[in-house]
């Protein structure tokens, strides 16, 4: 089956091919540079995922997959949320996201107890401009005081998840991709595309 992802984030696509696995071949917007980037204007995860994957459908054909996440800190009033990728202003680095939102902790004195945090994914599932679905996936977990690891992305580095002594950072992809956000997103989207391959 063959899913278009409406990204050009080159590490989104390769955690959702390799989550998917080999039944599935996944390809984003990067081959496709006439498309414009789509404003994620909505107020939720949910709408900016929806407006990405309706807006790519539109050029293309096929099922188009988009997703939003971010991370959301109960001690900064869910901040970042939605603005988890620019929080340190627009094209901001992921150093200068963590930057930021690490000292965004340490001006309110946030202690330990205090840094319980989730990640937030949903997926939006998209043929020919019409909504099949969105499906929402959330980890619970704790900020750090400074970054570790050197894989995965955004605020992988300074994020435990429950359960866990090692960041998303610290972690094995494998690992990683049967407890992330996204991991839990993708399994309902695939009992979707199970269903829907049944109908086609």
């Amino acid at each position: 089956m063959q899913l278009i992802v409406a990204t050009r984030n080159a590490h989104k696509t390769r955690e959702i091919q390799r989550i998917l696995g080999p039944a599935f071949t996944v390809s984003d917007l990067s081959a496709h540079p006439e498309i414009p980037d789509i404003r994620e204007t909505g107020k939720s995860f949910e709408e900016n995922a929806m407006l990405k994957a309706v807006g790519a459908s539109r050029h293309l054909p096929g099922l188009i997959v988009a997703d939003d996440s971010g991370l959301e800190v109960d001690a900064l009033g869910s901040a970042p949320g939605i603005f988890s990728a620019r929080y340190a202003g627009e094209n901001a680095s992921d150093k200068q996201n963590i930057d930021r939102l690490l000292s965004e902790l340490a001006r309110i004195k946030a202690e330990e107890t205090k840094r319980s945090a989730r990640f937030r994914c949903v997926i939006a599932l998209v043929r020919q401009g019409k909504l099949l679905g969105t499906f929402e996936g959330i980890v619970e977990g704790t900020i750090v005081d400074r970054a570790r690891g050197l894989h995965g992305f955004g605020y992988d580095p300074i994020f435990v998840p429950r359960g866990f002594e090692e960041t998303f950072a610290e972690l094995p992809a494998e690992v990683k991709d049967t407890v992330s956000h996204r991991a839990k997103a993708i399994r309902r989207l695939t009992a979707k595309l199970a269903a829907l391959k049944t109908a086609d």
